[in-house]
């Protein structure tokens, strides 16, 4: 029995009237994102960076050479406010992994582009987020990894 089963059991008890498999399902995916969201910062934080700022170099170093994005592009690929993203701008270019730089196509606009450092210390951490990945999935057979990764596909699929 898991955590979630012993709430269950408490549920079924308390409320038998109620049908509660979903909650189980869910509460399950809630605990795994929290218990896998801390392994993965942790390999971020070896590399000094958050999951916050591997994002936007992630986005930036996926865009290809000469990994460059305009800050709505940015936007458009991470899914946060405009707000969040200059804070994570800021952040990154004092840390000296990206820097601002002027769009030569609208002058009143910049393009925020990958240092030498910034591409360096992506690359780094993103092979060890990959192998970190695997080794969060090492429980689960070849299979079952594609049944559970088709699954999800469909639920994500019917949110988006």
């Amino acid at each position: 029995m898991d955590h979630v089963d012993k709430i269950l059991t408490q549920w079924n008890r308390e409320r038998p009237d109620l049908d509660v498999s979903a909650m189980g399902l869910l509460g399950r995916l809630a605990r795994l994102r929290a218990h896998l969201a801390r392994e993965v910062d942790k390999v971020f934080a070896e590399h000094g960076l958050t999951s916050a700022s591997f994002d936007v170099l992630a986005a930036l170093r996926r865009s290809g050479p000469p990994f460059q994005l305009s800050p709505g592009d940015l936007l458009a690929t991470t899914m946060v406010t405009s707000g969040t993203m200059t804070n994570r701008i800021d952040q990154l270019e004092k840390a000296g992994l990206v820097e601002r730089l002027d769009n030569p196509e609208d002058r009143r606009g910049v393009i925020i582009a990958l240092t030498a450092e910034g591409l360096k210390r992506v690359d780094t951490a993103v092979t060890a987020h990959v192998a970190n990945q695997h080794r969060l999935l090492q429980g689960l057979e070849a299979d079952d990894r594609q049944a559970l990764d088709q699954l999800l596909k469909k639920l994500l699929s019917a949110f988006e």
